[in-house]
């Protein structure tokens, strides 16, 4: 971390956050320095920013520290991920309020640590400021692998596969937040799909290896939004079979069929992908270690069509104003 303009507190904390770290052998020099030193990679490389902020993505009472530092870093990860990618190293810069003690940034720390050990992935540095509220930012590296999936790749025809399962995440915020009532299994599932996403990084580099090349993305504003990126940026449309899209039996039991937060919802993290039509959801669930499901196929033109869903359910759509929907 750097340690530039910095109180006296603050290179305390620093020196205790990082005391923890390790490296792997990709790292030359990690923190203390003014900048991390990786070692040169002949692969492409792929980097992403991604922030966490109090009141915006998380409240504290409802987030234990553990569980915010790996969330922050996950979230990251899934970027990777859905580039086909593996994680190399991050940096992290903290915006820090008054009011947190050095026990809840060991804790948050401690979440951190577990994620980039999972993950193989270096915390090489960073930084600490001032804010009236608290933030995690974390730049993260990763490697490109045989091929990069990007989002121009969705030609007509690909079909639309989805990993894990979705809106279980939207419903979960909505139970901490008190707009949905739950209980049990059904609750405390719901709530650790959203305070404790899995990035899908072994599934990314399995499709990764597949040719042609999918189309992706990573499922962190929801379904049609995030549907929405790909088509925009291949110039197609698509048809989504609603009935397939899948639910867990948490999920079903909290919302019933009301299917707004399946389509609309976000931080699911799961991977949204357009492959060639010559794969079925067993050799792909085999394949890539989770269950997927087919959810429709692309199709010329720039127009999004629902299949099977009734007006009741059709959700308040945010960032993607070519849908409607058909019986």
């Amino acid at each position: 971390m750097s340690a530039k303009k910095k109180s006296s507190g603050e290179f305390e904390l620093i020196e205790r956050l990082v005391k923890g770290l390790r490296m792997t052998r990709r790292t030359i020099l990690g923190p203390g320095d003014d900048c991390a030193i990786l070692a040169a990679s002949k692969r492409p490389q792929l980097f992403t920013i991604d922030s966490m902020i109090e009141e915006v993505h998380f409240r504290l009472e409802w987030m234990p520290p553990e569980k915010l530092g790996a969330k922050s870093l996950a979230v990251n990860l899934s970027d990777i991920a859905a580039m086909g990618g593996t994680p190399t190293a991050c940096v992290i810069n903290l915006a820090i309020r008054e009011g947190l003690e050095a026990r809840f940034f060991d804790r948050l720390y401690a979440g951190i640590r577990d994620v980039a050990k999972r993950y193989h992935t270096d915390v090489v540095g960073g930084n600490i400021t001032r804010a009236d509220r608290l933030a995690i930012t974390i730049a993260l590296l990763g490697e490109a692998s045989r091929g990069v999936m990007r989002r121009d790749l969705a030609r007509a025809g690909d079909e639309i596969f989805v990993t894990g399962t979705l809106g279980d995440s939207a419903a979960g915020l909505a139970i901490l937040s008190g707009k949905l009532a739950a209980h049990g299994t059904t609750r405390r599932f719901l709530v650790e799909r959203h305070l404790n996403p899995t990035p899908r990084i072994e599934a990314g580099l399995a499709l990764a290896k597949l040719r042609p090349l999918p189309a992706a993305i990573d499922i962190s504003d929801g379904l049609l939004q995030d549907l929405g990126h790909i088509l925009k940026r291949s110039g197609v449309g698509a048809e989504i079979e609603v009935t397939a899209i899948p639910l867990s039996s948490a999920y079903r039991a909290a919302m019933g069929d009301e299917l707004a937060f399946a389509l609309g919802g976000g931080e699911d993290y799961e991977l949204l992908f357009c492959a060639r039509p010559r794969l079925s959801e067993q050799a792909l669930t085999k394949a890539l270690g989770v269950p997927v499901r087919r959810i429709g196929r692309i199709i010329k033109g720039r127009e999004t069509v629902l299949r099977g869903i009734q007006g009741a359910s059709m959700p308040k759509l945010r960032g993607w104003d070519q849908l409607r929907a058909r019986p």
